[in-house]
C-alpha cells in the first residue's frame, strides 16, 4: 500500500507492506526438516527532488520488523548529476539486510543436501552498508552511424555478520553467523556499442571480498575476482533475433584450500519471427564447459565421497527449441 504526492519539482512516496515467507518439508528420513515460516512488516516513505537542471536528489527511509529476528532501519540517499548532454554521474549509498535461510548460492551448489535447518535462536540478520558511484558517456561516432554507451562503477560493501555455510558433523553443513565481516570492493565496466541491426554488449566486473573475522584476513571463498560476459546481437525487427554469447569466470578460492580454475561458457540463440508464430532455437553451454570436465566434485572412494565445492556448471551442453503462435 502507497501514497504518492508530486508537486512540479518533487514527489513524495510514503507507504506500508507486508511480506510472508513460508517453507514446509516433506518428512522422508530421519533427518531434520527446514521447515519455516517468516513474516516482515515494512514502513517506507521516500523522496525524489529536481535541485536543478542538472542535479536529481533521492532519498529515503525504511523501517522493517522481521518476526524472530527483530527491527532493521535502512536509510538511502542517490543523487544523479547531468554534466553534460554525454555525460552524466550517480552517487549513493545506503543500509540493507538479509534474513537467513537455507536457500542460497552455497547450499544450491551442493543440492540441499545434509543442509541442517535456520536456528533462529542462533543465527540473526546479514546487515550490510554499502555506496557507489558511476558515470555513463554516450555518443554517437562517424556521423550518428555507431551508437556507444560506457559506464563505469565503483563500489563497496561492508556486510556485518555474514551468513556463511560451514561443515559440521556426520558430513553435515550448517549455517552460521561469523562474528567479523565481509567487505567487498571493485569496479564494474559496462560498453554498449549499436551500428544498424547490430548490437555488441560487454562487461567487466572486478570484485575483491575479503573475510575479517578473530583478527585473520583472508580471500573469501567462491567469489571470482574476474569476470567478464559479452553477447554480440543481430536483430531485424520482427524477422530475426540471432545472439552469441560468451561468459568467462575467473579463477575462485574453495574452502578446502584449493583453487578452482577459470572457465569459459558460450551459448547462441536464434529466432525466426512470422506474422503469426515464430520458431525458435538456444544452445547453451555448446562448449559443453562442466567442472566434471576439469576438475573433480569429489574425493574419496565411491561409498565414501568427501563432496568439494560446486563452482562451475554441472550440466554441460543443453538445447532447447519450440514454436511460438500469436492467437
Amino acid at each position: 500500500m502507497s501514497y504518492i504526492h508530486t508537486k512540479e519539482k518533487t514527489e513524495w512516496v510514503t507507504g506500508a507492506n507486508v511480506w510472508t515467507d513460508k517453507f514446509t518439508e516433506k518428512k522422508l528420513t530421519d533427518f531434520p526438516v527446514r521447515d519455516y515460516n517468516m513474516t516482515t512488516f515494512g514502513l517506507f516513505v521516500q523522496n525524489n527532488t529536481k535541485i536543478t537542471d542538472w542535479m536529481n536528489l533521492e532519498t529515503g527511509l525504511r523501517t522493517d520488523y522481521i518476526t524472530d529476528y527483530g527491527f532493521a532501519v535502512l536509510p538511502r540517499i542517490s543523487s544523479h548529476f547531468k554534466i553534460t548532454e554525454k555525460f552524466s554521474s550517480r552517487i549513493g549509498g545506503g543500509f540493507g539486510y538479509k534474513a537467513p535461510t537455507i536457500f542460497s548460492e552455497d547450499s544450491e551448489r551442493i543440492q540441499f543436501q545434509n543442509v541442517l535447518p535456520i536456528d533462529d535462536d542462533i543465527n540473526k540478520l546479514e546487515r550490510s552498508y554499502g555506496a557507489n558511484v558511476d558515470f555513463t558517456y554516450k555518443t554517437g561516432l562517424f556521423n550518428d552511424q555507431v551508437f556507444l554507451s560506457i559506464n563505469q562503477l565503483f563500489f563497496y560493501t561492508y556486510l556485518k555478520n555474514p551468513l556463511e555455510l560451514q561443515s559440521a558433523d556426520n558430513n553435515r553443513w550448517q549455517f552460521n553467523n561469523i562474528d567479523g565481516h565481509v567487505d567487498s570492493k571493485g569496479a564494474e565496466t559496462n560498453m554498449k556499442i549499436k551500428y544498424k541491426d547490430f548490437g555488441l554488449f560487454v562487461g567487466y566486473t572486478y570484485t575483491d571480498a575479503n573475510v575479517k573475522e578473530d583478527g585473520r584476513s583472508y580471500r573469501k571463498t567462491l567469489t571470482p575476482k574476474h569476470k567478464v560476459n559479452s553477447v554480440l546481437m543481430y536483430e531485424v525487427e520482427d524477422k530475426w533475433k540471432i545472439g552469441l554469447e560468451a561468459y568467462y569466470t575467473g579463477k575462485q578460492k574453495l574452502n578446502d584450500g584449493r583453487t578452482g580454475k577459470d572457465y569459459l561458457i558460450c551459448g547462441l540463440m536464434m529466432q525466426r519471427i512470422w506474422e503469426k508464430f515464430s520458431i525458435y532455437a538456444n544452445f547453451e553451454n555448446f562448449t559443453d564447459r562442466r567442472q566434471t570436465r576439469f576438475d573433480t566434485i569429489h574425493t574419496g572412494s565411491m561409498t565414501n565421497p568427501e563432496f568439494r565445492d560446486i563452482y562451475a556448471p554441472l550440466d554441460g551442453f543443453v538445447l532447447n527449441t519450440g514454436i511460438i503462435i500469436k492467437l
